[in-house]
């Protein structure tokens, strides 16, 4: 899996700050930037996520390029409607020697990596052979869950701290929450003040919501995502 932050909002931290400080102010946010050091704003929204007020950190928004994964990732993440997807589509690139993720639960087995790269195989020669009888639009059905795929995800702020309290936790499926842990380190460098508090609910709820389902590594989590 590769993850990389292409594009975010200029000053991210500023920018929340400043249309915060617009509900509160008489003065335009033009105005509200002049003199709004790293400092200030800092210490704002500090004081804004303490308030609960949320909305004006929809104001940034960050762009990830991520490679390397599969099918199954990307059904998954596609159910964060409030976002905007690209993806490589199967209708119009040819899948001939698609690649394809192994999970590591297969990976560690001898005999069901063996058994799944067989499979991955046979489903090769079978998407080969429909290609030659009908279009590759109609040939992609045969192709599996596991095969690779790239996209492009645009978010805003708040979206990805919702994206964080649900896929970082360690009940998330792996590789989801792989992309969630890389997404997290991506906009913790630009950002770091506005994705403080982010993680999974046990660190931004403080409290677990799964239950009798609960990892029970709370600690451990806690002590992950406060660094």
């Amino acid at each position: 899996m590769k993850v990389t932050l292409i594009a975010h909002t200029p000053e991210p931290e500023k920018i929340v700050a400043a249309a915060a400080r617009l509900c509160y102010s008489p003065d335009g946010a033009d105005i509200l930037l002049e003199g709004l050091s790293e400092d200030k704003a800092a210490r704002f929204l500090a004081r804004l996520v303490e308030l609960g007020h949320f909305s004006p950190i929809e104001h940034v928004s960050f762009t990830f390029a991520v490679e390397g994964v599969s099918r199954v990732l990307s059904h998954q993440v596609v159910r964060h409607r409030i976002a905007s997807y690209s993806q490589k589509s199967q209708r119009y690139v040819r899948e001939d020697n698609f690649e394809y993720i192994i999970p590591p639960s297969i990976a560690e087995d001898d005999g069901a990596r063996q058994l799944f790269a067989e499979q991955m195989e046979k489903i090769r020669e079978a998407y080969r052979s429909l290609r030659g009888l009908v279009h590759h639009e109609d040939a992609r059905y045969v192709l599996p869950n596991a095969c690779e795929t790239k996209f492009v995800m645009t978010m805003n702020a708040r979206s990805l701290l919702n994206f964080f309290r649900l896929r970082c936790c360690n009940r998330a499926q792996w590789e989801i929450h792989q992309l969630a842990d890389a997404i997290y380190k991506e906009v913790k460098k630009v950002a770091p003040t506005l994705f403080a508090g982010a993680g999974p609910a046990c660190v931004s709820d403080g409290a677990c919501p799964e239950g009798d389902m609960t990892c029970g590594q709370i600690k451990e989590v806690r002590k992950k995502y406060s660094s």
